[in-house]
């Protein structure tokens, strides 16, 4: 029997009937970074994505609210803590403070980034799961759990590695095998070892709360089978799973560090910290509105049907977004929106390898904006977004597409055309009327414009900003075939049409680049003399009369990778910034 059939069929009606013509109210986020260290380039992923996402729903003139969150709890930050000999909040508050500017730096967008340390998170993770229990979906029981002698603790999931006993994979943890995916539980594991020193726990009796997630497998079957949003590869997995079996999943751990167990007789537990951090998405966004004097927002965003929630992660957190996070919120019995997408995708490779800490292998974000500008990062990383397989960072290819694409086709047309409005026409913006060929080249740009924002309306975030340097090559063309240089003393109403249908069509750029590249878009828009920041994509394309241009410098420069490489072993050997003090 299912528990919520009624409120199923309404959201799910809803998702099916949802055109992207009608204004909704959206909730925007990716998965809360864990900040025991820096985050890398595969984090920046799932963190630029979701912006770039944000950035597009809001230029469709969308009611959207952008969150996310450091994930700040769990036994790696108390160990971390312990290791450098200062109390777990001290090392939170530090990183936190530090992830936060990181993301301010490339532009990320958010309304609100907080963390799991934020008292309107520890209040509404307590009063969730009291709701939750007094529902009856909570129970308690006494269970076998591994313990290490060595290290005098119990070992939360993540800190047992062993044997899969599904695929093989000899290094999955205790929560989850990394390689095919399927949720564990520690004692589960065939030969399993404390990840910490490397010895054999033992088995001991300890008690713990459990969410009953197995009641729901009907309810989360009916949500994924008729939500046509989620990719194909969260839908096969998560079907997958409960065609399985679904298992209980704890609510609670020993450690110390945490949100305390609100549950009686739960006194020194506390909430285990992968079914606390996927409720910051709510927290966040009660959260915000309370900060801005709002907070009856919260309700009629997250308890509307018209609102969707979108979540940006990697593959291996499927689980926890289609089964786990759902089901929480039909077991609250509070109306929340479930999912309408989870946005995963592939992993990113370094070099052909995985990062790693340890090996230093990998790019970190402060490393990365030593280097330089966000804006060639955010190209880049939307240009090899894993949307399909894994993604391959490697420093010949970058290279080769900042200066061959970024520089050579974007910055190029819009250094021609401002530079010879500066230099032949005192950097007046021609008013001119448009002949034939102008407004067909326009035309074709409306094109290409309406292809990108399909395109981003179906999260092909790297098909998009493809489509973005689609533009940029046809006002080459256009520039080039037109010869304006020629026109301007022979055919100057031509020239003067030359000249006006290319400022528009950069004008048009600058909206559509300003998803992708904020920094740059901005730029650009002012040294076109244009006021403000570029507008609603339904503006991008508007006339201009009596612009006179700013200043005008390159908007990108080439980069050689010689010297990138030499200037990071630089200054990781400097030790000026965080990530290179870790190594």
């Amino acid at each position: 029997m299912h528990l919520y059939p009624v409120m199923l069929r309404y959201r799910l009606k809803t998702l099916r009937h949802y055109t992207p013509e009608i204004k909704m109210r959206w909730i925007v986020t990716s998965a809360w970074p864990y900040i025991n260290a820096v985050p890398h380039l595969g984090t920046l992923v799932q963190v630029l994505s979701s912006d770039v996402y944000a950035r597009y729903r809001r230029k469709k003139g969308d009611d959207v609210v952008f969150v996310s969150g450091s994930d700040e709890h769990g036994t790696p930050i108390e160990i971390e803590a312990v290791r450098k000999g200062i109390n777990p909040k001290e090392l939170t508050d530090k990183m936190h403070q530090y992830v936060s500017n990181l993301f301010e730096r490339f532009g990320i967008s958010y309304d609100n980034y907080t963390r799991t340390e934020s008292p309107v998170h520890v209040d509404f993770v307590r009063s969730f799961y009291m709701r939750v229990y007094e529902n009856g979906h909570i129970f308690e029981e006494e269970i076998e759990q591994l313990y290490c002698p060595k290290d005098n603790m119990y070992l939360p999931d993540r800190f047992v590695v062993g044997t899969c006993p599904h695929c093989g994979y000899e290094s999955a943890h205790g929560d989850q095998c990394d390689k095919c995916g399927r949720l564990l539980t520690p004692t589960e594991l065939i030969d399993p070892k404390c990840a910490l020193c490397g010895s054999k726990p033992e088995i001991r009796r300890t008690k713990h709360w459990f969410f009953d997630l197995p009641k729901f497998s009907d309810d989360l079957r009916e949500y994924i089978l008729k939500n046509e949003e989620l990719p194909e590869n969260a839908r096969t997995m998560s079907l997958s799973m409960i065609d399985d079996g679904l298992r209980p999943r704890s609510v609670t751990r020993d450690n110390k560090w945490g949100i305390p167990a609100p549950f009686p007789g739960a006194e020194g537990k506390t909430i285990y910290v992968w079914m606390e951090a996927v409720l910051g998405y709510v927290s966040a966004v009660k959260e915000y509105f309370q900060r801005i004097g709002k907070p009856e927002e919260f309700e009629r965003f997250w308890k509307s049907g018209e609102t969707r929630s979108i979540y940006f992660i990697g593959k291996d957190n499927i689980p926890f977004h289609t089964l786990i996070f759902p089901a929480l919120l039909m077991a609250s019995e509070d109306g929340y929106v479930l999912p309408y997408n989870v946005a995963s995708t592939e992993f990113l490779l370094y070099e052909g390898d995985k990062f790693s800490k340890r090996r230093r292998w990998g790019i970190w974000l402060d490393e990365a904006l030593e280097l330089l500008p966000p804006d060639y990062w955010r190209f880049y990383m939307i240009y090899i977004r894993p949307e399909t397989k894994d993604a391959n960072f490697m420093w010949e290819d970058f290279e080769a597409k900042i200066n061959n694409e970024l520089n050579d086709i974007i910055g190029n047309l819009v250094h021609r055309v401002l530079t010879f409005i500066s230099s032949r026409y005192n950097g007046v913006v021609p008013e001119a009327e448009l002949d034939d060929e102008s407004r067909a080249m326009l035309e074709r740009a409306k094109e290409v414009a309406k292809r990108i924002e399909d395109n981003l309306e179906k999260i092909k975030l790297r098909d998009a900003l493809r489509e973005l340097l689609e533009m940029a090559r046809l006002g080459n063309r256009f520039f080039n075939s037109r010869e304006p240089w020629k026109d301007i003393s022979e055919n100057k109403e031509r020239a003067d049409s030359t000249i006006l249908a290319s400022y528009i069509l950069i004008k048009a750029l600058a909206c559509y680049m300003h998803v992708f590249m904020p920094f740059s878009a901005e730029k650009l828009w002012y040294m076109m003399g244009l006021e403000g920041k570029p507008p609603t994509f339904d503006r991008a394309f508007e006339l201009v009369k009596n612009i006179n241009l700013k200043e005008i410098e390159p908007l990108f420069r080439k980069v050689k990778r010689e010297e990138l490489l030499n200037k990071l072993k630089k200054v990781r050997e400097e030790g000026r910034i965080l990530s290179a003090q870790e190594f």
